[in-house]
């Protein structure tokens, strides 16, 4: 079975390799890993992804693409918040709660 930059694929012994290519120079490599899953994980991935109307190895790939965007943005966003802390730019507890309460009345 040939591998494809950026899919997995998924192995008769319920695990998943995941494709990712890293670019040296002008040539691309391929570098797997491997994720192990019960049978019953293995039953849920196929089920959603027939659902879906894709395959479970595209399921798993594009998991945890979303996954490496969300952490990306959250850990952006706590980076964000500390150097507001730190320039000062943060609100006391009351002011917080009285804004709050004004959001939870409109």
């Amino acid at each position: 079975m040939e591998s494809t930059c950026g899919r997995a694929k998924l192995c008769p012994s319920t695990k998943v390799q995941l494709g990712a290519c890293l670019r040296q120079s002008s040539s691309a490599t391929l570098k797997l890993m491997e994720l192990h899953f019960t049978p019953e994980q293995e039953a849920q991935l196929a089920q959603i992804a027939t659902k879906e109307g894709t395959d479970p190895e595209r399921l798993v790939t594009d998991a945890a693409l979303r996954l490496l965007e969300e952490d990306a943005r959250f850990r952006a966003a706590v980076r964000e918040g500390i150097a507001q802390a730190d320039r000062g730019e943060f609100l006391e507890e009351k002011e917080m709660d009285a804004r709050l309460e004004q959001m939870l009345r409109s």
